[in-house]
């Protein structure tokens, strides 16, 4: 099953560069993972995610299972992305706008696929589902990404897959039962795996990040200045400064790469 599901959001991608000159922002092969509703892990969403997040029954009256993808970036995207201070890259700008609009194919792309079969499904906005006073997401898909098997969380606070950190997640629920993706049994996070990795934290010069914690107001504060500096673009509150060529960005970082960036 996960690589029906993955052939058709790759040839989504496919279908969305041609019609776009070839141009594209993520690399292949995606992650695709999914899991069971009832999953405790879902019930604990409400203690580390956000109190009122959504359930996805919620979403979906009958819903069997969850599936989250992740969208890597390519890897030019990220350096660029390093290299132009202090704001992000606009090319990263760009990106952010393309791939809401690609998740968006995506996931019609998996309903129509689902809808054959005979099962229903149901979506939310790739962004944009948070409280604008806590920040804090009622559909984090980076929480649903881990909850599926996808990865383990860094000291940025993103999922790190096998694809890396760098790039987009999305995710759909759906009445069809699926087996569970198993999930990690090692952190991903070379700090959290106890070597002596601090590349994010330093990629971080507006006092959001630090070993303690994100400070989400001024991580957020940073984004809305990004998105006032590409005020000819539509809503860009990206930034991605964390995630951008740092061990962890591609791939799931090796021990001799600590600290070497």
């Amino acid at each position: 099953m996960g690589t029906k599901l993955q052939d058709i959001i790759e040839t989504s991608m496919r279908a969305w560069a041609d019609r776009h000159g070839g141009n594209i922002y993520w690399r292949l092969p995606v992650c695709v993972g999914v899991a069971g509703v009832e999953d405790p892990l879902f019930e604990k969403l409400r203690e580390v995610a956000a109190p009122d997040h959504a359930r996805p029954q919620d979403l979906l009256p009958f819903a069997a299972s969850v599936i989250v993808f992740f969208l890597p970036f390519r890897k030019d995207l990220a350096k660029k992305n390093r290299s132009d201070t202090p704001y992000a890259a606009r090319s990263w700008a760009e990106a952010y706008v393309a791939t809401n609009a690609l998740i968006a194919e995506i996931c019609e792309a998996l309903k129509h696929h689902l809808a054959q079969e005979g099962y229903d499904s149901a979506t939310t906005p790739a962004t944009h589902n948070f409280d604008e006073k806590r920040l804090v997401s009622r559909w984090s898909h980076k929480h649903l990404g881990y909850i599926a098997g996808l990865g383990t969380f860094g000291v940025h606070h993103q999922l790190i897959t096998h694809q890396g950190a760098c790039g987009r997640l999305g995710s759909l629920v759906t009445t069809k039962p699926m087996a569970p993706t198993p999930r990690p049994t090692v952190e991903y996070c070379l700090a959290k795996s106890g070597h002596p990795c601090t590349a994010c934290v330093r990629r971080c010069t507006f006092g959001a990040l630090t070993l303690d914690g994100l400070d989400r107001h001024r991580c957020y504060a940073q984004l809305l200045e990004n998105d006032r500096h590409f005020k000819d673009l539509p809503l860009v509150d990206v930034c991605g400064k964390c995630v951008a060529d740092v061990p962890c960005s591609y791939g799931i970082p090796k021990a001799s790469m600590a600290d070497c960036r």
